[in-house]
């Protein structure tokens, strides 16, 4: 029952947050607020992916054995000089496909 309410109770805390800007509107944030906003997804993005390619097996390795830390550095790449989504995506799996088919 007290997992229950935890998951509950985050909910509704995790709801209110978001429904107050709603209720704000974006016009009513202040624009330093405004501008700080624009990095929390780049932040959330690299909180789930940097940990699950630095700590593929629970141990922190940055070998070129980590095949899925070499994909996710060629992605990385592609998606910093094309910019494109898909190609992004396309190329850390082929790359990671690759590496574990040459492993």
């Amino acid at each position: 029952m007290e997992l229950w309410a935890v998951i509950l109770g985050g909910m509704v805390v995790t709801y209110a947050t978001r429904f107050s800007l709603v209720l704000l509107g974006p016009g009513l944030l202040p624009a330093r607020m405004r501008a700080a906003l624009r990095f929390v997804p780049p932040a959330v993005l690299s909180a789930l992916i940097v940990p699950a390619l630095a700590r593929p097996e629970g141990s922190l390795d940055f070998s070129f054995e980590n095949t899925a830390l070499v994909a996710g550095i060629l992605a990385g790449l592609v998606a910093w000089r094309t910019r494109n989504p898909w190609l992004t995506i396309a190329s850390g799996l082929a790359a990671r496909a690759t590496l574990l088919l040459f492993r």
